[in-house]
């Protein structure tokens, strides 16, 4: 691959563009425009911006991704996931105006874009692996409960402030109580809802957001009915500009863009795996998120805000028939005709029905299934779901993403800290040697404590690893050699080196031996580097738990015969 493909996939694309794929890519093209606009406006509203802006934040990207994205059929724009933390920064900064609001919007998607690019660019693509899939789970639901709770004054035909859910739901419910819902607007946004779950349900493959969109603007019009519409677009499109932020404001934007750029790399890279996986093709992670990252820096210099790949408009691509970066290109050439020749198509469009569609996409975001899982087959995994999802209801979105970051390294040095040990013990009948606790029955070599520890050696289970040592070998008095079954121990830092100078120590005043079998090569350099190899003995490293009981038998001088040499020596079962 030559370095113009690498780095501009897009002209790889056009290459070995097939003359076949044209009359699909077109026509998914226009069933994905029709799409577009209706999500693109809502996703604008739940991030606090107006709808022409979501418009321009689902054109930009495309474009761009078009260019430099490695995937065939990844569909970028507006996010439900992102909408709250951009909304939070916006009613943080913008001081209420919609024209500030779009300056700080642009600035946020600049800033994420570079970082994002940067990642793609040094190859940092692991980070990804910091957010856990419960973590991650957790996150996703107090999000879509975020958007649900902010849409729904816009279903009911009335507003309110307020940045924290429990603030908005009590604004809600006093609003409610005082007699300010719009029965005209409840029943639009009901019967948005309720066509899109039957669409969902029964007709997958039709645009269910269009349907409801000219089902809303059909109802204003022939009812005339008393809701709030969004009104005649501006017309034209996106222009050119530098958004501009005080030092002060950049520093509360930092944040949040580090935030966004961690859920937009774990989604982004997600998705594009599994698009890859399905239709047999490779993607280059780096190149994906570098692609990711120019869009985002595009969207901003046009009016936009930060933006990722999209986990509903891709399948609608796919399932109209998409083969290439030509389908979102022509969506998005059809949402610029709009804004261009027909601004006013959806000025009669209600709010109401944008709030349904984004509450039906933020539904979406909640695997239930998922939960009950985690629920049933592994609870710590459960709670750690729990504390995420809590975490961005009560500390906020901004918050939320990083709490889910603490949270998934903070389940891993929990089952690190206290990992699994056994004492292992020889099974007739069966290879290897095994916890004598799963097997009773299990014989061991007398004078011999064969011990695991299923986790790396670190600072934090270093003294657990030397009280549980400690505890076995009183359990087993008698014992001659102690061999540690290392093969699960990936490392051993400096502290718990320490704790092995002094266990050595320790050991041989009782006259036991300590040794080692399975060790990893760049285990014993560290120990090497530690000095601790030749403390211990290069003659008491073994590749197998077999030579190790092996040599014992034969310093120890006592009787032993495992169950596969009984035949062998002329031994009964």
């Amino acid at each position: 691959m030559d370095a113009r493909t690498r780095w501009v996939p897009g002209w790889g694309t056009l290459r070995t563009y097939r003359r076949a794929w044209l009359g699909h890519d077109l026509l998914a093209g226009l069933v994905l425009a029709a799409f577009l606009v209706p999500v693109g406006m809502g996703y604008a509203q739940a991030a606090g911006l107006p709808p022409i802006n979501g418009l321009y934040a689902t054109i930009v990207p495309l474009a761009a991704y078009a260019v430099f994205g490695p995937s065939r059929v990844m569909v970028l724009g507006p996010d439900s996931s992102l909408a709250p933390v951009i909304a939070a920064v916006v009613a943080l900064l913008a001081g209420g105006s919609f024209e500030r609001a779009v300056e700080v919007a642009g600035v946020l998607a600049i800033v994420t874009g570079l970082v994002i690019g940067l990642t793609g660019v040094l190859r940092l693509g692991f980070v990804t692996e910091l957010l856990s899939r419960p973590a991650r789970v957790g996150y996703l639901t107090g999000i879509a409960l975020t958007i649900i709770v902010g849409q729904i004054p816009k279903m009911l035909g009335f507003s309110v402030g307020g940045d924290q859910i429990g603030e908005q739901i009590g604004q809600i419910v006093e609003a409610i109580g005082d007699g300010y819902v719009n029965t005209q607007a409840l029943l639009v946004s009901a019967g948005a809802l309720v066509v899109l779950a039957a669409i969902q349900r029964w007709f997958p493959r039709w645009p269910g957001a269009l349907v409801v969109v000219l089902g809303g603007i059909a109802a204003v019009t022939v009812f005339d009915l008393a809701v709030v519409t969004v009104g005649p677009l501006p017309q034209g499109l996106p222009t050119f500009a530098v958004p501009t932020v005080d030092l002060e404001a950049l520093t509360r934007v930092l944040p949040a863009a580090l935030g966004i750029a961690l859920v937009a790399i774990a989604d982004t890279s997600v998705l594009s795996q599994s698009l890859a996986m399905q239709r047999n093709e490779e993607v280059d992670a780096d190149q994906e998120l570098f692609a990711l990252g120019a869009a985002n820096v595009a969207t901003g210099f046009f009016q936009g805000f930060p933006i990722s790949s999209s986990a509903s408009r891709t399948p609608v691509a796919i399932q109209a028939g998409a083969r290439s970066q030509l389908t979102p290109l022509v969506g998005a050439a059809a949402v610029a005709v709009l804004l261009v020749a027909a601004p006013e198509l959806l000025k009669d469009l209600p709010q109401a029905v944008l709030g349904a569609v984004v509450v039906a996409a933020a539904v979406r975001l909640i695997d239930v299934h998922e939960i009950r899982t985690l629920w049933r087959i592994r609870r710590a995994e459960f709670l750690l779901w729990l504390a995420a999802f809590l975490g961005v209801l009560f500390l906020g979105v901004l918050a939320g993403v990083f709490v889910a970051i603490v949270l998934s390294l903070g389940d891993f040095v929990r089952r690190a800290w206290r990992p699994y040990d056994a004492v292992l013990g020889r099974v007739d009948e069966l290879k290897g040697y095994h916890d004598r606790d799963r097997f009773p029955d299990a014989r061991t070599v007398p004078g011999l404590l064969l011990f695991r520890f299923d986790a790396p050696l670190f600072f934090a289970n270093a003294n657990h690893f030397r009280a549980e040592l400690r505890r076995r070998v009183a359990e087993e008095p008698g014992t001659r050699w102690i061999v540690i079954a290392a093969e699960p121990i990936t490392d051993v830092d400096t502290t718990a080196a320490i704790v092995l100078e002094d266990l050595l120590e320790e050991f041989d005043a009782q006259g036991i031996t300590l040794a080692f079998a399975e060790m990893k090569d760049p285990v014993k350099d560290h120990l090497r580097r530690y000095g601790l190899f030749d403390r211990v003995g290069t003659d008491r490293f073994f590749p197998t738990m077999g030579t190790a009981v092996d040599a014992y038998v034969r310093a120890a001088e006592v009787e032993w015969v495992d169950w596969e040499e009984r035949g062998r020596r002329g031994h009964g079962p």
